[in-house]
């Protein structure tokens, strides 16, 4: 049964992938007079939440922006904390998420990951990877600029030995070379905290995505959260650059 905090009105379908930049942990727990790793444990909470109501409005795919290839320039203190985290959700929620039919994918640099954390993503994903119901991916240690050239990096060494005739080169083959390939680019990107940008997020696969930004710190972010911005979406008219015909 739909939690009724998330129900949302009308006939307009609901976005098939949402993005997420969590945002405002560390503003949390500065407004405590609390440490940014107490922000970190709330923030891991709200993504629980998160994941439940995205799966109960029938969204397809939800993208949360984890970790930044920017975020290993934080004190080493922090970042310990995050990956202990890290390892904490996907030990504890790995079975949780497997029983709802919810599919793990993680995109990102994993060689700057710890073994051990690693060995923890690849057990997610292969035992969810038979699910069909909300596809969870979580971005760890994932930069959009990043994703672009090795890309372009792998489309250049295919075309270097001669598997590759450049001439093809299309957004569909580019596209399927980005961490993402596979998964339709985001309908809705969300960001909470109040900041209105991007973040080297997904640059390829937002581009005709509709933005919305909302004051909410990340810990506090909650399902209505979620269906008010589900609502704006249904509420935009989506073009693709295009003109509305006239009748």
């Amino acid at each position: 049964m739909v939690d009724p905090l998330v129900s949302i009105s009308g006939t307009a379908p609901v976005p098939v992938h949402v993005a997420i930049i969590m945002d405002g942990n560390g503003r949390w727990a500065q407004q405590r007079n609390q440490a940014r790793t107490v922000g970190h444990r709330h923030g891991a909470e709200a993504v629980r939440r998160t994941v439940r109501a995205a799966a109960e409005l029938g969204i397809g795919y939800l993208t949360l922006f984890g970790f930044s290839s920017e975020n290993w320039a934080r004190p080493e203190r922090e970042i310990e904390d995050l990956m202990g985290l890290l390892r904490l959700y996907l030990r504890s929620e790995t079975a949780e998420l497997h029983k709802n039919n919810v599919r793990i994918r993680i995109i990102g640099d994993r060689s700057r990951l710890a073994r051990d954390i690693v060995q923890l993503i690849e057990q997610a994903e292969n035992t969810t990877s038979g699910n069909t119901g909300l596809t969870a991916v979580l971005a760890l240690s994932y930069g959009g600029r990043q994703d672009i050239t090795q890309a372009a990096q792998a489309l250049a060494r295919e075309a270097a030995a001669g598997r590759l005739d450049p001439a093809t080169i299309d957004e569909a083959v580019f596209g399927s070379h980005l961490a993402t390939a596979g998964i339709p680019d985001p309908d809705l990107l969300i960001r909470t905290s109040g900041e209105q940008r991007i973040s080297n997020f997904l640059i390829w696969q937002l581009a005709y995505t509709e933005f919305v930004f909302q004051d909410v710190l990340w810990p506090d972010f909650d399902a209505r959260n979620l269906a008010a911005a589900v609502e704006e979406f249904r509420r935009r008219d989506r073009r693709y650059g295009a003109t509305v015909s006239s009748s």
